[in-house]
């Protein structure tokens, strides 16, 4: 899930928890093993609301079938009541880049670009993982925005390691969405994930200096996460307060993993091949 800037930088509460802690947090072998049971939890919901989506369903059919999904393997939608967001997934469509609420007046149709975004809170930790799912028939232009989103997400896991620079993963992300004709929205990061929904470090897509180029030590858990517009990068949030779309009305997609930092490499946490 991404949030808006100026939330990250406020004291959070998700469910069950007592207190935001500050800082960069290196997760210990215990705090590992239940983080992949919580994102095993998320990986699993989102398979399967991958297979079941058909058109003339409704984003609130998913949702309410996420949350009792989430509950069923004990565990709590990180999303729901965060910072008073009422629902259990965030379901944006078409032009609607993040945090959309679902409704059950939103009807799912054919040639949509659906994003799906879910976490599942467990044992005090939480896991978080968005996919892009497209409709039926889609357009062309849709299909290569969906590929090249999925592609942008790997070429940045793939920096991740022990020793690389939050800006190796952004770079490589950056240069594939642009090579590819589309743009990074840069209204919205990724994040550090696991006691808190959000924590440190932010996760750019993009290069920048405007934040730390935090170097990777073994032990992190990051929520990355590019989201591409195919028109302009700029979003504007609608009078529900947390749905942004595009300015221009132009297609977005999101794909987003949680990824544990490793010596070697990386563990993709909430990895849906091995559910």
């Amino acid at each position: 899930m991404n949030i808006l800037s100026n939330l990250l930088s406020q004291p959070t509460q998700a469910p069950r928890q007592k207190k935001q802690r500050r800082g960069i947090e290196i997760k210990s072998a215990r705090e590992i093993e239940i983080m992949r049971q919580s994102a095993k939890i998320v990986a699993t919901v989102l398979k399967e609301i991958s297979e079941m989506v058909q058109p003339g369903m409704t984003t609130a059919d998913l949702d309410a079938y996420a949350e009792k999904r989430i509950r069923e393997m004990d565990a709590t939608p990180s999303f729901k009541g965060y910072h008073g967001f009422p629902s259990s997934i965030c379901a944006s469509i078409n032009n609607e880049v993040v945090h959309g609420i679902p409704n059950p007046k939103k009807v799912i149709r054919n040639g949509d670009v659906l994003k799906v975004d879910t976490g599942a809170y467990h044992q005090g930790f939480h896991g978080d993982s968005c996919i892009t799912i497209a409709v039926g028939d889609v357009s062309s232009e849709a299909a290569k925005l969906i590929r090249v989103a999925e592609e942008a997400l790997y070429k940045g896991i793939a920096q991740v390691k022990a020793g690389n620079y939050l800006m190796d993963i952004a770079g490589a992300i950056q240069d594939h969405v642009e090579a590819n004709g589309f743009v990074i929205v840069e209204d919205f990061t990724g994040h550090g994930v696991g006691r808190n929904l959000h924590e440190e470090p932010s996760v750019f897509n993009f290069r920048t200096r405007e934040m730390p180029n935090v170097k990777l030590r073994a032990g992190m858990t990051l929520a990355i996460e590019p989201i591409l517009n195919a028109g302009s990068k700029l979003t504007r949030t609608l009078s529900d307060r947390w749905t942004a779309v595009t300015v221009d009305n132009s297609l977005s997609a999101q794909f987003e993993h949680t990824v544990l930092v490793t010596d070697s490499g990386y563990e993709i946490l909430t990895d849906r091949t091995k559910v």
